[in-house]
């Protein structure tokens, strides 16, 4: 069985909005590239044999879709499954893409929640979202088998996570709403704000070298950026359906993992001594994609992201694309892990380019 890892595609409503204007919250634009991929997966001489396709991990950005223009922090049900429709109609390839996909012989998707994507949480929006691809994806939060971990990762942060037991909570009119962390909670109502002036500031890897860059060039942005991000901690440590994710020790947290992202590799570890049976964990979340090798072979892959990375000045100007995924092959009979890679998917002229193969 091949078990196939993307993450990080980030769909918004598509390229255009309604009106014909550029959306600048759109931050996938390789619907083409996806339905090759999946196609090479499920043709060929992969038609027959099983495929497992895992998403991992915000996927869909439901945090980011408006309604009538607005952004809302109230995220139920009903807001999920109407932004899974907009993102539908702005994305036809690829949901065309999983639908085709779904309908070969010995394929499954599964769906692992991330923090953009938190919406999937909700019965109903999982449902929508299979009727929409015709067949049926499972959704998780992780996955555990064959001595591979999966998870998006989000849940290392503290900006962007919650406990699961304070997922959901009670909103207005009684509704079941997403109980959204911190991260979330600025994507939805500053960051949108914040990009009409820099479309990819969210996109800086690490945050802290553009930080170091404004300090010297562009020191009035600067100042602008630090003071919005401090009326928005305070906003958020008194309004009703915030605050009770805010306190002196957790913002001084935020603060700091705004501007510096943890090492997955030392999460990677914890999770391989914890279960000693593991053999492979793969993440998303970062958008770095990476591997490590530790003792007794064991091994860690970021899946990285789809979407464009900036260079220079860092949030104006896009770079190409690496589209990059992991490629595991397993016996399923035995349970053995034949092979892992890493590999840059090129397109139908040439299927892929291995970046890193583990044997």
């Amino acid at each position: 069985m091949q078990m196939l890892v993307l993450s990080d595609l980030h769909l918004g409503k598509g390229k255009f909005l309604s009106n014909g204007q550029l959306n600048i919250l759109e931050d996938f634009f390789e619907d083409e590239r996806f339905a090759e991929i999946l196609e090479y997966y499920s043709s060929g001489d992969f038609l027959s044999s099983p495929v497992h396709l895992f998403l991992n991990g915000d996927i869909l950005n439901l945090i980011q879709i408006d309604v009538d223009g607005a952004f809302t922090h109230i995220i139920d049900v009903e807001h999920t499954i109407n932004a899974i429709r907009a993102i539908a109609k702005g994305h036809p390839k690829f949901f065309d893409a999983i639908r085709l996909f779904l309908k070969k012989p010995n394929k499954q998707i599964t769906y692992v929640i991330g923090n953009h994507d938190a919406g999937m949480a909700f019965e109903g929006a999982q449902k929508y979202f299979n009727k929409i691809v015709e067949g049926e994806v499972h959704f998780t939060f992780f996955y555990q088998e064959f001595g591979i971990h999966i998870e998006h990762g989000h849940r290392f942060e503290v900006i962007n996570t919650v406990p699961p037991k304070d997922y959901f909570k009670v909103g207005p009119n009684n509704k079941k709403i997403l109980n959204l962390p911190w991260g979330s909670l600025f994507c939805i109502s500053l960051l949108p704000i914040l990009k009409k002036d820099r479309p990819l500031i969210d996109k800086v890897r690490p945050l802290s070298a553009y930080v170091k860059w404004l300090i010297f060039h562009d020191f009035g942005y600067y100042l602008k950026l630090s003071l919005a991000i401090i009326k928005y901690i305070l906003q958020t440590n008194t309004s009703s359906y915030t605050k009770q994710n805010s306190n002196f020790k957790t913002n001084m947290k935020l603060l700091k993992q705004i501007t510096i992202y943890p090492r997955y590799e030392k999460m990677a570890k914890r999770i391989l001594r914890k279960n000693p049976s593991l053999k492979i964990v793969v993440m998303g979340h970062t958008h770095v994609q990476e591997w490590r090798k530790f003792p007794e072979g064991k091994l860690y892959f970021n899946s990285g992201t789809w979407n464009h990375i900036p260079i220079i000045d860092v949030a104006m100007h896009p770079d190409t694309s690496k589209l990059t995924y992991i490629l595991i092959d397993i016996n399923e009979k035995t349970e053995i892990i034949k092979d892992a890679q890493l590999n840059l998917w090129m397109g139908d002229w040439r299927p892929y380019r291995i970046e890193v193969n583990t044997t």
